[in-house]
């Protein structure tokens, strides 16, 4: 690498900056992107290249290194777009002189069906969660059960991000409160019904909530950094839940619940486009990962409405 080049860190910084200017990433993906680009430094580094310099060949070493490092299909394509995003960017704005990343070819990738609770499932859950409010005994105790019972309550109803979940403004559960207003990735917003259950299930935490706790700008205020209860906090208490629940931990995360918000309307008959709207997707396809629903779901219809079919 020429010493007048720019460093990997320069460059990594000018990519981040674009996407977030530009495009705007917010922090959790310009994490992830730092992540698979500095994986990507690091490679190129035993290999005596930087981002400057590195040729296309030294990238497909890259990507047979992934492959024995044992990353899954997914997490490959994941990099090479991380990799072929960083390279374009660098061609176009006269760091290099060419796209070394433009002809590569990624893993074949098979479709991915999300986890997905039943409706049974997910109500046993809330059963389960309801059970513990009424059983704790301790106000702090009774507290956190009632915080992550309106939790699943408000991501079941909306299908919500758990980003978007646990940074609630404390607004969003105003008695008249019909509708919440989401600032989902990129900024987009967007307008999620809240139904009853969830309307009430707030009301309910928030009479509960200390008075220095109600005066939070958070609906579920924490005294950590971020002044709101994490993602990670959420994920733990409801793994522990499920497990209450007799259901497994590999089968359960925050992100379950939004796939079982989807999957479940999609199968009463909800438009996909609709469903999209609800789950603040750019592009039709990321929502079509349920298209399987929708295959059941008409299946389903041609079985008990057509005039031939076997009863």
């Amino acid at each position: 690498m020429s010493a007048a080049a720019p460093a990997n860190d320069t460059l990594t910084r000018l990519f981040l900056d674009m996407l977030a200017a530009e495009r705007g990433a917010g922090a959790n993906t310009l994490d992830a992107y730092r992540r698979d680009l500095a994986d990507l430094a690091a490679f190129l580094g035993t290999q005596g290249h930087g981002f400057a310099d590195a040729s296309t060949q030294a990238l497909r070493d890259y990507l047979a290194d992934l492959a024995d490092r044992g990353f899954k299909s997914t997490s490959v394509a994941r990099k090479l777009s991380a990799t072929r995003q960083l390279f374009r960017f660098l061609y176009a704005e006269g760091h290099r002189g060419d796209d070394p990343a433009a002809v590569l070819a990624g893993p074949r990738r098979g479709l991915t069906i999300p986890k997905v609770l039943t409706v049974a499932e997910v109500d046993h859950l809330l059963a389960t969660a309801r059970a513990a409010v009424d059983e704790a005994e301790q106000p702090g105790a009774k507290l956190r059960a009632m915080r992550l019972m309106c939790l699943l309550e408000v991501v079941y109803a909306t299908g919500l991000r758990v980003s978007e979940l646990v940074a609630l403004p404390a607004a969003a559960a105003r008695k008249d409160q019909r509708m919440l207003v989401i600032r989902g990735k990129g900024g987009r917003e967007r307008l999620v019904p809240l139904n009853d259950a969830a309307r009430q299930s707030m009301a309910a935490y928030l009479a509960m909530l200390p008075e220095e706790s109600a005066k939070s700008k958070w609906l579920f205020p924490s005294f950590g950094d971020s002044g709101h209860l994490t993602r990670q906090h959420f994920a733990r208490d409801l793994k522990a839940l499920a497990g209450r629940a007799g259901i497994t931990a590999a089968r359960i995360s925050p992100h379950v619940l939004r796939h079982a918000f989807a999957s479940h309307l999609l199968h009463n008959g909800a438009d996909l486009r609709i469903v999209q709207t609800l789950l603040g997707h750019a592009d039709i396809s990321t929502t079509q990962i349920y298209t399987h629903v929708l295959e059941d779901r008409l299946k389903s219809l041609v079985r008990d409405l057509h005039p031939l079919s076997e009863k």
